[in-house]
């Protein structure tokens, strides 16, 4: 039985029933957007300009200008934002007003697949796939076209493999290019995950079964073939409201053209400048290019800030202003108080730690609630040695968007070995350790470990246990690693030694995201290096504090908190710090080669600073140690470089007042010259000269031709492999191909 939808007819009233918009409820932009009823409308609603609030009232304005409710759609990304926007609404207009269809895109189109899905070959009673059953089907398919049994290598994850083929339906890309792309240590694996990628879509059908992303698939197919369905969703929802529009991936996109297109009658609400999930599958390009897809669209600049102080926005404003392309816009406040942002240029990444935590301590001590401060930061592990420094200070902190230092399964295999040679007994290291090798499970771990309890020696005595014969070569080698181990004294030289020996096992322990975790090994080298004990190191990694310092009460739910940028979108705290504001790190070396990966940092910046109230500190170390122990220079991320001076307060370390106060000085900044890129003059790369038809060399792409320059510093490639890529020939290092 097909489930009935709200009758199509108009049950509002003719007469307004009450005026919902006093005075001084709304400011001019916002009450703009809300009055505009019919045609299209982009409302660009920039960080706390009051979005949530224009769209309740536009909501309630719809029904009281007598429109039906059952008529209106509203798209949201959370259930719990679609449930809080009718919800307050209803409180504004009346009950009415809960008839809205809110909901997410997945809902909505769950909602209505139920009645059209027979259109795409699914009954109404088709079961959705949560995340866990998808993986469960993958594994199923791969066991039984026995992929992966006896490779040398250790085949992808079910659950990476379900990341690839979700990511290609949200990315809207071929599954090969996406591989070639952001997968490229599985290219080996291609054939293979493309075979369970048909198998998948087939059992899903056969089975009548959709997962998340069939949802989105299913239903804007349903909208573009089947005319008769189009018109007649088209003419349910008269009215459609999507927020968080920039966070939309092509599909969606589709399915708002779709729905709104017999009367255009279509309200999105979004932040170009807030366009920071492109992993994700959303498109920059859908908020950019809505009014191609809606002529005649009206354009409302949302501008008056209500979070944030003017001095920061300032910067904010900035900061976005350099952005290759934008909606333009310029955020203000009149919100009084808080000085200018505070740059600090940090000796290294160990006192860019110590002045994060002892600001933090200073405000607190003042009065400040650690819950009211954040620390922001690009990727999870760069806040790997404020943590230890926190810690040390018995400074309560909760981590956002990211694992802790020794919750990641690939650091807590390294130290377990910095453990076994601070404590031969740690049997449960031991554990860890024996468990890694090849053909050797819990049962045989058990048997060796019952040789060694209460040994002085367990290395010595583990060299005369009968290893078998399928797994003899390995425990040879680790218990010889284990060996030098405690021969050595130096941290970073044992480190080394433990790497040697554990690369291998890593690649094929995490064989399908190990470059992503490499990254955090190297990070735990750098770390490590600056201890001469080891045993001191690992005090520091114990991340639970000790009881004392933390007896009072009130400060059980008072912690500080530290988030990955993405994970703090949409959030606010009064004082913010955004750390490892290098260049190379923010934004990140791979993202300097690809102009739309490089924006998209730049607008991460904006969203980290956009979420401080009254008081915004920016950090980068001036120099960082390699992976190789080198000391490398490191330069401002470009994105406050190139800021107008007196912006922010600079300042270095050493500068202090006798009275104990801080002392600043005003920022001039000096455009940088590109060291760490392979630069030159607009248009070449180390002399070589580019030009429409010239055939060049990507170090990832391959050889491609220069198809156009957009301008002097920036050309279309096209690559036989990958398609058309625009680069950036500053950052790019293309060579030309001699033809």
């Amino acid at each position: 039985m097909q489930p009935t939808l709200f009758p199509l007819q108009n049950t509002g009233s003719d007469e307004p029933q009450k005026n919902i918009i006093g005075e001084g409820s709304l400011n001019p932009a916002q009450l703009e957007a809300v009055t505009t009823v019919d045609g299209p409308v982009l409302v660009i609603a920039g960080a706390g300009s009051g979005k949530t609030r224009t769209l309740v009232y536009r909501l309630a304005h719809l029904v009281e200008q007598g429109i039906s409710p059952e008529n209106i759609l509203l798209l949201t990304f959370t259930r719990k934002a679609s449930q809080e926007m009718v919800s307050r609404a209803s409180m504004l207009m009346d009950d009415n007003c809960r008839k809205v269809m809110g909901g997410t895109f997945h809902s909505i189109a769950n909602l209505l697949l139920r009645r059209y899905g027979h259109h795409v070959g699914f009954a109404p009673n088709f079961t959705i796939l949560d995340r866990s059953d998808s993986e469960g089907i993958v594994n199923l398919i791969k066991s039984s076209l026995e992929i992966g049994s006896g490779e040398s290598k250790r085949f992808p994850s079910k659950r990476i493999i379900l990341n690839i083929l979700s990511g290609a339906v949200n990315k809207s890309r071929q599954l090969d290019d996406l591989v070639y792309n952001h997968y490229s240590h599985l290219v080996e694996f291609l054939d293979d995950i493309s075979r369970i990628q048909k198998h998948y879509s087939q059992f899903k059908k056969d089975h009548g079964l959709m997962d998340y992303d069939d949802l989105l698939v299913y239903f804007r197919d349903v909208l573009a073939n089947v005319p008769e369905v189009r018109a007649e969703v088209s003419n349910r929802f008269q009215y459609v409201m999507v927020d968080e529009y920039q966070d939309t991936n092509r599909i969606q996109a589709e399915i708002v053209r779709h729905i709104g297109g017999g009367h255009n009658n279509v309200m999105a609400v979004g932040d170009d400048s807030q366009s920071i999930y492109s992993f994700r599958g959303a498109d920059f390009r859908n908020i950019m290019d809505f009014p191609k897809l809606f002529p005649d669209t009206k354009m409302i600049r949302l501008e008056e800030n209500y979070r944030s102080t003017q001095s920061i926005l300032e910067t904010t404003n900035a900061i976005i202003s350099r952005a290759q392309e934008r909606y333009t816009k310029t955020l203000f406040s009149s919100i009084e108080g808080g000085g200018r942002p505070v740059l600090y240029g940090a000796k290294d990444e160990s006192d860019q730690a110590r002045f994060v935590a002892k600001k933090i301590a200073s405000l607190h001590n003042q009065g400040r609630p650690l819950k009211d401060m954040a620390v922001l930061f690009r990727s999870g592990f760069h806040s790997y040695k404020l943590e230890l420094e926190l810690t040390n200070r018995h400074i309560r902190f909760e981590k956002r968007g990211g694992l802790k230092l020794t919750e990641t399964a690939h650091i807590k295999d390294v130290l377990s070995f910095f453990r076994i040679i601070c404590n031969e007994q740690d049997y449960l290291s031991w554990n860890r350790i024996l468990l890694q090798l090849p053909k050797v499970g819990p049962k045989t771990v058990q048997k060796i470990l019952e040789t060694v309890k209460m040994v002085d020696d367990p290395v010595s005595v583990l060299k005369t246990f009968q290893a078998g014969k399928t797994w003899k070569q390995p425990f040879v080698e680790m218990l010889e690693m284990m060996t030098d181990l405690l021969q050595m004294q130096s941290p970073v030289s044992q480190f080394d030694r433990i790497l040697e020996y554990y690369q291998p096992l890593f690649e094929r322990l995490y064989a399908d995201d190990f470059p992503r975790r490499q990254k955090e090994l190297d990070h735990l080298k750098n770390i490590i290096g600056e201890y001469d004990s080891l045993q001191s190191f690992l005090d520091d990694t114990a991340l639970d504090p000790p009881e004392t310092g933390f007896e009072a009460p009130e400060l059980e739910d008072d912690a500080l908190i530290l988030s990955t940028i993405h994970s703090a979108k949409g959030l606010e705290w009064d004082t913010v710090f955004v750390i490892h504001l290098a260049d190379g790190k923010f934004p990140s070396s791979h993202s300097a080669a690809d102009p739309e990966q490089y924006e998209e940092e730049r607008r991460l910046l904006y969203v980290a600073a956009t979420r401080a109230k009254s008081e915004l500190f920016l950090s980068y170390p001036r120099e960082s140690v390699a992976p190789d122990r080198s000391r490398q220079y490191c330069s401002l991320t470009p994105f406050l470089a190139e800021l107008p001076s007196g912006l922010v307060v600079s300042r270095k370390p050493g500068m202090f007042q006798s009275s104990g106060g801080e002392n600043f000085e005003a920022a001039r900044y000096i455009p940088r010259k590109k060291t760490s890129h392979n630069s030159s003059p607009a248009g070449k790369t180390e002399g070589q000269s580019f030009h429409e038809g010239v055939a060049v060399r990507h170090g990832f792409f391959g050889e491609g031709r220069i198809t156009h320059m957009k301008d002097s510093r920036t050309a279309e490639v096209y690559f036989p492999r990958h398609g058309l890529k625009i680069l950036r020939l500053d950052y790019a290092k293309l060579e030309l191909v001699n033809s």
